[in-house]
């Protein structure tokens, strides 16, 4: 009806293709206008089967039934839903023999290829390679992006070693888990290695992240299903578990001893966090100096706190200021998201410090300082925030900078800081479009070789920075300046 080639719903009843639900929703209608009437208020059996109630996406292979208003993880006795995808993907596979020939003649012919840009004179591939929704896994998709233009994180396990999990009849087949299959041989590492190596290598087609989102459902039971998920939330468990595989190694082979060999990530650049540092550390890890004061003694503590991120409040004042073309009021910036977060304020009654000196809870205020600033300062928004009833989202526009980002008046010895050392340049923001945690889209903005892409799941499009700074971030991912050799002469 539409024409569109997005996202494309097959009915699993009459075989028929319409447009999925994240596009004009055909196939929607379709289920719809096959609706039978009901006169007697009663279902009879040969009613039940022609309701055309379950679908299943062309690009993903994932089921859907409108009746249930929910995607379908289980199959039928007889393997039907299986033997759909094996029968999609065999047509899938002998299309992309057919036309490999002519795509490589396309892609000789840069007047014909929309990949192929003109950049300073020259013509340049466009390279980069979109991730398919898997049923609302835009969530995954916006923080792999992200991570994937770290260029020393994601260099790490690119250059890791493949490890082969399967063996047998299944050796490099194409397989489709359900979280009812039992497969305790699962490796997150190497799941996310092959998800980067598929990233950014010039394919014409989007990668299904699948076998990755398979194992995400075996080790984060919080990410099972097909609902909306929070992708910060997303990206600390992510981290984590890369963290926590890392440091036991795998088939064998400690990662932690490549990590070591790595002379990029020296020892005094390392941050541990439960345990031995890995390339999760030694990337993303800082840490945080928590001074509390009793207001009634006056007893100063001391805590030092490793982190991963650093989650912003954004100044009450600034929630009614939704875009940046308002100009009521001043505009919230970054900067004044990072102040509320490290300046002095006084603990509430509900927060009394236990004082040592005192020997009850008392008074007190608290300060927060940055002791070790990380190679990778991830900053995040805290956009959604609990009322009596329900989660809402903070709209707020927040400027921040794309270059220049100075670190060193949060931190608690600055004179011991070189003079580049506390700069920061952004390379990934993820966005959040919609007014709840449970629904809405991510979507992600990230540089590559100086070059700004919107990356909105199978969807890559080339775009400026004038664009990438109107965004309403709600994840920013900054690098460390590298310090320019002489730089301290000049």
């Amino acid at each position: 009806v539409c024409r569109s080639n997005k996202s494309p719903w097959v009915c699993l009843t009459c075989s028929s293709v319409h447009c999925g639900r994240y596009v004009n929703g055909h196939a929607k209608k379709h289920y719809e206008d096959a609706q039978i009437p009901m006169t007697n208020h009663k279902k009879t059996e040969k009613q039940e089967k022609v309701q055309h109630t379950v679908c299943m996406d062309c690009s993903s292979y994932s089921t859907y039934c409108y009746r249930c208003d929910d995607f379908v993880v289980n199959d039928t006795k007889l393997g039907l839903v299986q033997k759909v995808r094996e029968h999609l993907q065999n047509l899938e596979n002998s299309a992309f023999t057919s036309d490999r020939h002519r795509k490589r003649k396309l892609l000789e012919n840069s007047s014909l290829n929309s990949k192929l840009l003109k950049v300073n004179g020259s013509t340049t591939a466009l390279c980069a390679t979109g991730l398919r929704n898997l049923g609302n896994t835009c969530f995954m998709n916006a923080i792999l992006q992200s991570l994937s233009n770290i260029q020393q994180f994601c260099c790490y396990f690119k250059e890791l070693p493949a490890v082969e999990l399967r063996n047998g009849k299944t050796a490099g087949r194409r397989t489709y888990h359900t979280r009812s299959q039992g497969d305790n041989n699962v490796s997150l590492v190497e799941e996310f290695r092959k998800t980067l190596c598929a990233l950014w290598q010039g394919s014409q087609t989007a990668f299904s992240p699948e076998s990755l989102f398979y194992v995400v459902w075996k080790i984060m039971p919080n990410f099972r299903g097909y609902q909306q998920q929070d992708a910060h939330e997303f990206m600390r468990y992510l981290l984590d578990h890369l963290h926590l595989e890392l440091q036991g190694g795998f088939n064998g082979v400690s990662r932690s001893v490549i990590l070591q060999e790595n002379s990029n990530l020296s020892a005094s650049n390392k941050c541990c966090i439960n345990g031995a540092s890995t390339v999760v550390t030694a990337i993303f890890g800082g840490i945080l100096q928590n001074e509390v004061n009793c207001l009634i003694c006056g007893t100063e503590s001391r805590k030092f706190d490793p982190f991963l991120d650093l989650s912003l409040d954004i100044p009450s004042q600034f929630r009614n200021k939704r875009t940046k073309s308002q100009e009521s009021g001043p505009m919230c910036t970054l900067r004044d998201c990072l102040r509320s977060f490290t300046d002095l304020e006084e603990l509430d009654e509900t927060e009394l410090y236990m004082c040592h000196k005192c020997k009850k809870k008392q008074k007190s205020t608290k300060k927060f300082w940055i002791q070790k600033l990380p190679k990778v300062l991830c900053l995040h928004l805290k956009r959604f925030h609990w009322t009596a009833y329900l989660r809402n989202k903070v709209d707020t526009y927040v400027e921040f900078p794309l270059r220049g980002l100075d670190m060193k008046c949060y931190l608690l010895e600055p004179e011991n800081s070189g003079p580049e050392s506390c700069l920061y340049d952004l390379v990934a923001v993820v966005v959040h479009h919609g007014s709840g945690v449970g629904s809405g889209h991510y979507t992600a903005y990230a540089a590559h070789e100086g070059r700004w892409f919107h990356f909105n799941d199978s969807t890559v499009t080339l775009t400026d920075e004038e664009t990438v700074g109107k965004a309403k971030a709600y994840i920013l991912f900054y690098v460390e300046r590298q310090a320019r050799p002489g730089a301290d002469k000049l």
